[in-house]
């Protein structure tokens, strides 16, 4: 019988953002894949530490149960197969079941999550986390230098998302940047009754809300927070946007312009998104941050 990912969370990730190969990618980019592979290989038989993604992967993996496979990992990787043979190992060593994997070595490996039916891509990688985004994937780039406190909340996967350029479109972030914070409570005053478009992590979102429907016999549950620069009366056009999608978040974080790493150390996430780099710079000191370069504040500028 075909295996089929139907209805189940599909995450796809990277190696680097699952194990902490920032010793061995620093050989690559002084010395190119083949090293990098020679390398590899050394070390063959030790297994990788954990990287900022691995606490979220071992929880989510958590979810299968004899009776029912909730969730599937794939390593999807620009590694060669060779170099991939450490990373099942060092998963196999970690208690992580891990059955598949795509690998690709240097080339675009995002060109295979539309086969995969990926709910979340995860990568070191801002190039590769970019494609996704453009091909409509959830996907965020990690960052390897976050903090790693430990495996806390053992029952439950906590994420936390941003809301503007996140969860919804970057509509209203337009507006606040164009015409400011006075413009931006207006347009969103007015338009409270108006849904807000989707963001690229709506999808995520929706497929966490599946999850956490999963039934009493899990031993494992899901916690979700909305951690947005927004105010009042900014914050009824968000709620409203949810529950029009017909989807929730747990927790709910209006703040304002306040800085978020307090709150989000408060919280404990397994992984935080957002869209501005002063955000993730603030956060990654206190929690796993991923990075979502989408919406105007990552458009490039000409050069």
């Amino acid at each position: 019988m075909a295996v089929s990912f139907d209805g189940k969370l599909v995450v796809a990730i990277s190696s680097r953002a699952l194990f902490d190969f920032e010793e061995e990618n620093k050989v690559f980019e002084r010395g190119g894949d083949r090293a990098y592979m020679e390398l590899q290989l050394e070390r063959l038989e030790e297994a990788a530490k954990h990287g900022v993604a691995f606490p979220l992967v071992r929880k989510l993996l958590a979810f299968n149960t004899e009776d029912a496979q909730r969730v599937e990992v794939v390593i999807l990787s620009k590694n060669d197969p060779v170099s991939g043979l450490r990373v099942f190992r060092s998963a196999k060593h970690a208690g992580l079941k891990l059955e598949r994997g795509v690998f690709t070595r240097g080339r675009n490996a995002y060109r295979y999550l539309e086969a995969l039916h990926a709910n979340l891509f995860l990568s070191a990688n801002e190039e590769d986390v970019r494609g996704a985004l453009d091909a409509h994937f959830p996907a965020a780039r990690v960052i390897p230098e976050s903090a790693q406190p430990g495996e806390r909340h053992a029952d439950e996967v906590r994420i936390a998302f941003d809301g503007d350029a996140v969860l919804f479109s970057d509509e209203a972030e337009r507006v606040y940047q164009r015409d400011g914070l006075d413009a931006f409570q207006r347009h969103e005053t007015e338009h409270a009754l108006k849904p807000l478009p989707p963001g690229p992590f709506k999808p995520l979102l929706e497929a966490l809300h599946r999850l956490q429907t999963a039934g009493a016999s899990v031993p494992m549950r899901i916690r979700t927070a909305l951690v947005t620069a927004r105010s009042a009366p900014a914050h009824e056009r968000a709620v409203r946007t949810l529950m029009n999608w017909n989807v929730g978040v747990d927790e709910a974080m209006f703040l304002g312009g306040l800085d978020k790493s307090a709150f989000l150390s408060a919280f404990q996430p397994d992984i935080y998104f957002d869209d501005q780099r002063g955000h993730v710079e603030s956060a990654q000191k206190h929690v796993a941050t991923g990075h979502v370069p989408f919406g105007v504040s990552n458009q490039k500028m000409p050069g």
